[in-house]
């Protein structure tokens, strides 16, 4: 895209801002997953850079999950401005039974938008050791709950839900 996706507007505010607000309505713990380098300091969360250089999202998770000190931790993606915070209200209720809880939207599971407990700490931990960096990568060694697109539907038009920002004309 060329720009940092989170800076770019949302409504009145950013992408980030948009993230936050959303999380926060579902949460206490917010943090912020910048990637290598800390990054947005100034929006007054936790800012947490990932634990392994060039190691991609699921290193975020992993970082994510290690702070989250024992407990699950909802993540999303800022590039997914169109997921409802009734949405992730559902996935963190979800998540008292399983160990991961992810949508999957007409184009696959959605694990940027998920509950992940503390039980997917240590697959993730020895996927990303071993390099084996897909974010489904440890599903087989927890209890995964797909919410499929027949129950996403209750949340919004599921094609639209997941749609998430990779070039300037998503924006439009």
């Amino acid at each position: 895209m060329g720009h940092d996706k989170a800076l770019l507007p949302w409504g009145t505010t950013d992408l980030l801002d948009h993230a936050l607000c959303r999380l926060r309505a579902v949460t206490g713990d917010v943090r912020i997953l910048s990637g290598r380098e800390p990054r947005y300091l100034d929006r007054e969360v936790a800012v947490l850079t990932d634990p392994l250089p060039d190691a991609g999202p699921l290193a975020g998770v992993l970082g994510g999950l290690t702070a989250a000190g024992g407990r699950a931790g909802l993540f999303l993606a800022v590039d997914l401005p169109q997921v409802p915070v009734a949405l992730l209200s559902r996935l963190v209720d979800l998540a008292e039974r399983y160990d991961a809880v992810v949508p999957v939207s007409p184009r696959g599971p959605e694990p940027l938008c998920a509950v992940y407990g503390p039980p997917c700490l240590e697959p993730i931990r020895r996927r990303v050791a071993n390099g084996d960096l897909k974010m489904t990568s440890f599903w087989p060694d927890v209890r995964v709950r797909e919410l499929p697109p027949e129950e996403l539907r209750v949340f919004g038009d599921v094609t639209e839900l997941f749609r998430n920002l990779n070039t300037p004309e998503d924006l439009g």
